[in-house]
């Protein structure tokens, strides 16, 4: 029993040494996470007591897909060795700080919390995270440097964070009625900060034969497709204020969120140097507009619980 305490505790820390030296996560980041991963269920449950199971669902909600979001970044960093060799030397893998062993080893690990947590839910959650692993294993594997479809790469890998706000309202058995809003709303904010990321990292995609909007239609003409999405990722946004539970207080946050995240796409959009520089400035503060949208959701709901009483 002692071994295995031990065995439990050091797969524990190596996970956490792991995690601590392979990205740097902010402390803001780690909450933005879960406060997004919890915010969905939350929404899906609605305005009424809590009682133990239901916040048992939520938190492994938030294991999950926290999980699955280390899992298929960790993914990412393998498959993609090549072109962070050329746009990322720095990061763990190419510069050798990690190896590729060590970083396999973890991706098993979280993948199998995935499929272990999820089937604790309902055997909904447990056939969405299969059929989503399915689909992302044959994309970064085989599809994304052999199709030839204009863009592909980019078309498809935001549909790897639809799963969150479908999970969340599969976790609590919530209605759907409104699921559509939150797909387009997510597909199209990830897509348009995973756009001038895109214009950074071009020479390293165009080596490797990705098709991304930038190495498809140049630069100017992404960065413009990048401002459009995010515009249609705010119209999204407004339709899920007025077609759920949520309060002013959401969307006049919200609006703020978004105003700002435009007159930062837009800066990229009249740049004439530097934009691999400035798509990378607007890529990162893009992630951060998509992420504060969802905690805004877990902000507005909780805000809501404590006045209920």
């Amino acid at each position: 029993m002692r071994k295995g305490k031990v065995s439990i505790w050091n797969l524990i820390k190596k996970s956490s040494h792991f995690l601590i030296t392979w990205r740097p996560i902010s402390l803001y980041e780690w909450i933005g996470y879960f406060l997004m991963f919890a915010s969905v269920p939350m929404l899906g449950y609605g305005i009424r007591a809590y009682d133990w199971q239901i916040v048992g669902k939520i938190f492994l909600t938030a294991i999950v897909l926290y999980s699955g979001f280390f899992a298929v970044l960790i993914w990412n960093d393998i498959n993609d060795l090549k072109i962070d060799r050329v746009v990322h030397p720095d990061r763990p893998l190419p510069s050798g700080r990690i190896g590729v062993f060590h970083c396999f080893s973890m991706a098993v690990i979280f993948s199998a919390m995935v499929f272990i947590f999820s089937l604790l839910i309902n055997w909904m959650c447990f056939i969405l995270v299969v059929g989503a692993a399915l689909f992302v294993t044959v994309h970064n594997k085989y599809l994304k440097s052999r199709i030839r479809i204009p863009a592909y790469s980019e078309i498809f890998t935001p549909f790897q964070w639809t799963i969150v706000p479908i999970f969340g309202f599969l976790a609590v058995k919530a209605s759907l009625s409104n699921i559509v809003l939150f797909v387009l709303f997510t597909y199209f904010a990830d897509n348009a900060h995973d756009l001038p990321e895109g214009i950074h990292d071009r020479e390293g995609d165009e080596s490797m034969g990705i098709r991304t909007y930038a190495t498809s239609f140049g630069d100017r003409t992404t960065a413009k497709i990048s401002f459009g999405m995010f515009f249609i990722s705010g119209i999204f946004g407004i339709f899920i204020y007025f077609y759920t539970i949520l309060t002013e207080l959401f969307l006049i946050l919200f609006l703020l969120n978004w105003i700002y995240i435009l007159f930062q796409s837009f800066e990229l959009v009249r740049a004439k140097e530097k934009l691999p520089e400035i798509g990378a400035r607007v890529g990162k503060k893009g992630f951060n507009y998509f992420l504060i949208a969802y905690d805004l959701i877990f902000l507005d709901l909780l805000l809501q619980l404590i006045i209920e009483g």
